[in-house]
């Protein structure tokens, strides 16, 4: 009987190959509902085109792991495919990756019918017996470890299921295992800053992904000024988090408000802050002074998606100790695994996708 702890995208992929591959298994999700935050995310599974990008863009991620899954991500979708898992697009839209949108809800439904025992408001089991496969989806949600880890006034707004609470990370550590660098790293976005109302639907929707476009100020009004911010702007929500409340002000002018972000310009996603109750003023209307012409300031905060710290594993998905060896029949796949991204941005669902298929294989099937 292979256990696993989460019904996320690692926890129902890895219960569903094990299933395949002939064994029992059972999926305990302390939610009330399996996917995870996969469910509420744009469900983009993809990786770099190219190896040499990856390496640049997470320069201290665990390169065994990175290798993992960039040369396994490609059959990974297929076997999804094979499932019937509803795909939406063939490909990204960005040239540098190369990866298939899926309907998130459509997936969890296809993987939780071939993992078929989700056993739901079901947290794991104290000392459950081996093999155990930890997939709770990182620490995002757990204020405490927040605090500890990534940011000591916490202030993140949370851009996840509320269950990810850092429950495999304990039961790793009870176990002996090893963390992985990272741990004060995290995969996030802008969003309008309060009083702007955003529930579960606008986490993809309300994100405002034109930090590279714009002025970016902080509460006193000072520059948060990176040498380049990346394509996928975490380094830029992660030095957001860092100021005063973890807010901030994106001030444009006239020339970026057309510019698109995927499927959508600068003045929709403004506009969407607008709507959901967030602070959109006029440049003057700031109690700090201005350089520069600007059309609108609007007022974000960082939020956290997922934790990129978190256990050691070697690339069989198993618990590693501090001294390198694997911890019998201990298991870990999702963002409770550690160190794939550091330093940079790769995607969440690909290694959750790549872990999870590899656990169960090397749990059930030698």
């Amino acid at each position: 009987m292979l256990t696993v702890a989460g019904a996320g995208m690692a926890g129902l992929c890895a219960a569903a190959r094990a299933r395949e591959l002939g064994a029992d298994v059972a999926v305990h999700e302390k939610g009330t509902r399996p996917g995870g935050s996969m469910l509420l995310s744009s469900c983009v599974v993809w990786r770099y085109r190219e190896w040499e990008d990856f390496r640049h863009e997470c320069p201290a991620g665990d390169e065994r792991l990175q290798r993992l899954v960039w040369e396994r991500l490609d059959d990974a979708l297929a076997w999804l495919d094979s499932l019937g898992a509803p795909v939406v697009e063939r490909g990204t839209g960005n040239p540098r990756t190369v990866g298939w949108r899926f309907d998130p809800r459509g997936l969890t439904d296809t993987l939780a019918r071939a993992a078929r025992d989700v056993r739901l408001a079901a947290p794991l089991p104290e000392r459950p017996a081996p093999p155990t496969l930890l997939a709770t989806g990182g620490f995002q949600a757990a204020r405490e470890l927040v605090q500890r880890f990534i940011r000591p006034g916490g202030d993140l707004l949370l851009r996840a299921n509320p269950w990810s609470a850092g429950d495999g990370l304990a039961v790793g550590v009870e176990r002996g295992a090893a963390l992985s660098s990272g741990l004060d790293e995290f995969y996030g976005r802008a969003m309008p800053a309060p009083p702007a109302r955003i529930g579960e639907d606008g986490y993809v929707p309300l994100a405002q992904l034109y930090g590279r476009y714009a002025l970016v100020l902080d509460e006193a009004g000072d520059e948060v000024a990176l040498d380049d911010v990346s394509w996928a702007e975490t380094d830029l929500v992660q030095a957001i988090a860092r100021r005063e409340h973890a807010r901030a002000w994106y001030l444009v002018d006239e020339e970026a408000l057309e510019l698109r972000v995927r499927e959508r310009s600068v003045t929709d996603m403004i506009e969407s802050a607008r709507d959901a109750g967030g602070t959109v003023l006029l440049p003057g209307e700031l109690p700090f002074e201005v350089p520069g012409v600007y059309r609108y300031a609007v007022h974000v905060q960082a939020a956290i998606t997922h934790t990129i710290g978190g256990l050691r594993v070697d690339d069989r998905a198993r618990v590693l100790a501090a001294d390198g060896s694997p911890i019998d029949g201990l298991y870990a796949a999702g963002a409770d695994v550690g160190g794939i991204s550091t330093g940079g941005y790769a995607s969440g669902l690909a290694a959750a996708l790549v872990l999870g298929v590899a656990a169960a294989e090397n749990a059930v099937g030698g």
